[in-house]
Order: C-alpha cells, then structure tokens, then sequence
C-alpha cells in the first residue's frame, strides 16, 4: 500500500466486508528464490530513495491526524518519508550502513535519595492487551542537566540532578509539593507554586494535582520519543534518549537513573515478572548508527545487565521498524522479514528466522505470544499475512491463521479475546479470533467513524504492535469510541458482540468531551474523559451492560489548560491516580523542550 507522499487513503470507519478466511493451518510454501524487494511491507522504513508506505494514522482515522492542542506542538510533519504522525522528526541516519565496532562502556545506575512509602500498585495484565498497554504506558520525562547540543549525533550523555526536579508533595501531605532540593525545574519554572496554584481553584469532588514533571533534557532537533513506562513494586520507569530512570510512583522523585553507551530505539512495553526488560539501543553514532543492539537493565535497581548486537539481515532488514515485545523469559526483535528471540536472563540465541516463507514481524507483550507474520510470495507484494501463536522458547507455531488476500495486520487490540486490527489501503476491518486462532467474527461499524490512538501515530523509534488507547475488550465484548462529531467534538463508546460482531449499547460522553475505553476492570470499563474548557477530564467507567458513564476520579477544572496540553497522551490509572504523559518531548527552541510539561499527576 505504498502511496505518493501527501496523499493518504480516504477517511471512513471500519466494517469493510471481510469473509472469514480459513481454519488454522500451517504456512505456506515458499516462493521461487531471488525476489528483489517489493512494496513496503507494515512497519518497514523504505530506502531513501523510496516513499514511505503511509498507511493509516490509526485504524479507522484515515488522512492527516488532527492538529495538537496546547502550547507545545512540534513544527507540522513535511510530506514525504520519515514524517508520520503529529510530530516532524529528523530520519534516522545510516539505517543500513556498517556500524564501527566500538568498545562498549561499563553501565552503572546512579542512586538518587529515597523518597516515601508506596501505596501504588504493579499494573496486573487483564484481559485486554491494547486497552492494558495504552492504560500502562506512562512515560514523563524527568528533569536533567544536559551536556549537548542539538545534535543529530549521539553526543555526551545527560545527567541527572541530585533531586527528582519535579514537584513532590512533602512528607504525610498528598498535595502538590516541591522537588526535594528546590521548587524550581530545570526550564526554570516552580512546579511547586503552579501545582498550588492550579488545587487553589479546586472545587468539592474534584481529585487534587499530586505534582508535575517538566522534559527538562537537551534533544537532538525535533525532539525524541519516550518509551515506557514500566511499573515494577512502587518505582515506575521511563526511558528517553539515553537515559532510563526509575521514579516514585507516589510523588514522582527519581529514585535512580541509569546513562546507556547509546541512544534508545526501541522497548517492549511490557517487562519480566520479576521486573527485567531488553531495550533497543543503537550501535555505532552519527551517520553510522544503526539500531542493531540490545542491552538488557533491571528496573528494580536500575543495573545494567547482559549487552550484544543481532546481525541485520539485509539492506531491506536494515530500514525496517523494530518491533519488541516480552513473553516470559523471552525477548522478541521483530523486523519486516524476521524476528530474533534471545533470553532475557542471559541474553542466549533462542531461535531467528522460522522455516518456510512466512515471517513474524512483530509479537504482543505477555504470558500468550501472538505473532503478525508477513508471507513473501511471487509477486513479492507482501499481501499474504497471518496470525500465529508461537512458542516464545522455541519459535514454534502452534497454529496459523490466514489472513484473508490484500488484508495487513495493524494492530492487536486484546489476546483474550484475540482482537485484531486489519487495514487493506482504504478499508478497516476488526476480527475476533477464537483461542484456537479459528474465526469467531468481524465487527459491523455501521454508518459511524472509530478511532483509536496507537504508538505508530506519535512515535517514530519502536513502532509496537499492541499498545493502543481507545479500545478495550472483555469476555462480553469490544469497546471502541467514535471519532468526535459535531461543534462541540463530542464523541460516544459503543459495544460490539463478540459472536455477532454487531452494537449491543452505545454510551454518549458528555458536551464537548470525549471518551476513550483503557481497560476493563473489576467488571467495569474503565475509560479516559478528555478536559474542555473550564471543565477537567478524569477517569470513567460504565457497567457491562452500558448507560450513563460514572466518574471515578473526576480532574480539577483549574487544570484545565494543563491537561489539554496532553490530549496525545498515554493515560494511565491505578490505586486512585491518573497519570498523562506525552509520547514526545518536543519544542521549537530548547527553551520550550527543557520547560515542556511532560507529566501530571492526579489524585485524591
């Protein structure tokens, strides 16, 4: 589905016709050898001399994204490669050139002061991977010191404050407070002061702003993505740039921060169960990076573990996206045309390239590993793909299901019930897959427009393929919102059947806010209410069987301003906090990037 740049596929909600293709079965044989590369596969980053395939910006959400709100919007993405999203990046040079050979430095954490007691929760995967993932990613950066300039290059690592640079509340108080060495963030601004100031309008019933983070970091021009975050006892964990730092989950000081030898690439968005995790990081700087590497840390005390490089296959391999994920004690490198599996404790080969013609490139996070594969055939069109499950320990399939001809997998919305995303040029489907990977149903969109917010429409690096917000799923069905309509851009949740396919309820937001499902939990659907003005957004959630939504933490009015500044946020909410991060940290100049609210918390 490659296009010319500028021009994307016509706007329309899912509901394409889409015939249940076929049993289980086992892949396909392979083609005559010596096919040339063909189109651009999902998730592959063409040569210079090719477009990028453009695809959808979001399932459902076809064209351009809307424009961002707030004061920090990065400058408009240009036509053409390397510009997906609401955000304009720089490509990332030398994606297929030999990297140098360079020693590796000795990684060790830095320990940062110890803030108060706990009080938050580890995030509990439930039924619903994307709606899980999109409810978990919490990211904020930090605030730091920085050493460099604006460089395309790696260039000296930043280093953080003796403080956690964000507004902390002090001991005993669960209101706004200050950094433990000072009030002031790095841009310059009191946190402290502007968190007081926002609960000094606080109205009955609404929850409190717990503190503020700023981004606080020199970037390379046009900003950098932000992976994570990752939740392991009370310590959450996000990683930028070249650095990965683990804060308090209950006043947001940093309690370590570890530098890597290079920039970041990619993450899994899930960790270990005992709280592990392998990143992507680049070898080689400059025009000669090349993100080949992997360098393993635990997040519980911040150490650097095991760190190797994987061989790209190919010049085709070499520009493709990476996809990771982590299913027990395996970690998943998918690329267009194959995936690498290493041990997550030791860093051991587990399995690369599977027999056949048939490829993964990319795996949901969690116990279950559920695989999108790409099929080379004689056309070399890539349009023959599947769904699998695959043994994350030997790279054997369990079962295959076959996508149907000209159908690309996009996106997994839930693992139980398996619910996948399918996009053929302008056409959406969603499918409901059985445990056993036969076809139970496709959902009936009718006349309305859906829309989900996935990590492939505001991150560049690490484009995964299950970590999606407004989508959630239970054993009773699947919760999308629509595309806000009207003056007041209001929008509604509906609820599809699993077995039919078709709208049991729909549940309107209220006027001129927007609902966005996260997860379903405690029986409950559990959604993001977005802020307007002079009225907060908060957490949500409606019974199974629909109705008039309740708020479970209701945000202050007084923030109004603040909170729509993240309306391309990750959201998450657990133990009465709500948290909104930003995918980017981004700015026009290095003042605005350094001073950039990268994230807020609220609670009771």
């Amino acid at each position: 589905m490659t296009q010319p740049p500028g021009q994307q596929p016509p706007q329309g909600g899912f509901g394409a016709p889409y015939d249940p293709a076929s049993a289980p079965e086992t892949p396909s044989s392979p083609p005559p050898a010596g096919f040339g590369p063909g189109p651009v596969p999902p998730g592959a980053v063409p040569p210079p001399d090719q477009p990028r395939a453009t695809g959808p910006y979001g399932p459902g959400a076809y064209g351009p994204p809307p424009p961002q709100s707030g004061p920090y919007d990065a400058a408009p993405a240009q036509p053409g490669p390397y510009a997906p999203g609401p955000y304009a990046y720089s490509p990332q040079p030398g994606h297929g050139h030999p990297a140098p050979q360079q020693p590796q430095p000795q990684l060790q954490p830095q320990p940062q002061p110890k803030p108060g007691g706990g009080g938050f929760f580890r995030g509990r995967r439930g039924a619903v991977v994307g709606g899980v993932l999109a409810v978990a990613l919490l990211a904020g950066a930090g605030v730091w010191i920085a050493t460099s300039g604006d460089g395309g290059g790696a260039g000296p690592v930043a280093k953080p404050t003796d403080g956690p640079g964000t507004a902390s509340p002090p001991a005993g108080d669960g209101g706004a407070g200050g950094g433990k060495n000072g009030d002031t963030g790095d841009g310059g601004h009191d946190l402290r002061a502007e968190a007081a100031e926002l609960n000094a309008g606080r109205k009955p019933g609404e929850a409190k702003v717990l503190w503020l983070q700023e981004g606080g970091v020199d970037l390379p021009r046009n900003g950098y993505d932000v992976q994570g975050p990752w939740l392991v006892g009370n310590t959450i964990v996000k990683a930028m740039y070249q650095t990965v730092s683990g804060y308090s989950v209950t006043d947001g000081g940093r309690k370590w921060s570890l530098d890597l030898p290079t920039r970041l690439c990619a993450a899994p968005s899930q960790t270990t169960a005992d709280g592990k995790i392998v990143l992507g990081v680049e070898s080689g700087s400059g025009d000669n990076a090349v993100c080949d590497s992997l360098q393993m840390v635990d997040l519980t005390t911040g150490e650097a573990g095991w760190h190797k490089k994987y061989k790209r296959q190919s010049t085709w391999d070499s520009f493709s996206h990476v996809a990771m994920s982590i299913n027990g004690d395996t970690v998943t490198v998918g690329r267009t045309s194959r995936t690498d599996a290493f041990r997550v404790s030791d860093g051991a080969p587990l399995f690369g390239e599977l027999p056949g013609n048939c490829q993964p490139f990319g795996f949901t996070s969690g116990p279950v590993a559920i695989a999108a594969t790409s099929c080379r055939t004689a056309a070399d069109d890539h349009k023959e793909q599947q769904v699998q499950r695959i043994d994350p320990a030997t790279g054997k399939v369990q079962w295959t299901y076959k996508v149907k001809k000209g159908w690309q997998v996009s996106q997994f919305y839930s693992v139980s019930p398996l619910v996948v995303s399918l996009k053929q040029e302008d056409k959406w489907a969603i499918v409901v897959l059985n445990e056993n990977g036969t076809f139970r149903s496709h959902l009936v969109g009718g006349t309305d427009d859906y829309v989900t917010k996935c990590d492939d429409e505001f991150v560049v690096r690490g484009q995964n393929l299950d970590n999606c917000l407004g989508v959630a799923a239970d054993d009773q069905a699947v919760y999308l919102a629509t595309k806000p309509v009207g003056k007041d851009l209001t929008n509604k949740v509906v609820a599809f059947d699993l077995n039919s396919g078709k709208a049991k309820w729909e549940a309107a937001a209220p006027a001129g806010q927007t609902l966005m499902p996260m997860k379903v939990e405690g029986g409950r659907l559990l959604m993001y209410l977005s802020a307007t003005k002079n009225k907060g957004g908060g957490i949500a959630s409606l019974p199974p069987t629909g109705g008039t939504p309740r708020m479970e933490l209701r945000h202050p009015a007084a923030a109004y301003t603040v909170e729509e500044g993240f309306s391309s946020a990750r959201v998450v909410y657990l133990n009465r906090r709500s948290f909104l991060v930003h995918t980017t940290i981004s700015g026009i100049n290095d003042e605005e990037e350094m001073s950039m609210k990268s994230m807020v918390a609220f609670g009771n």
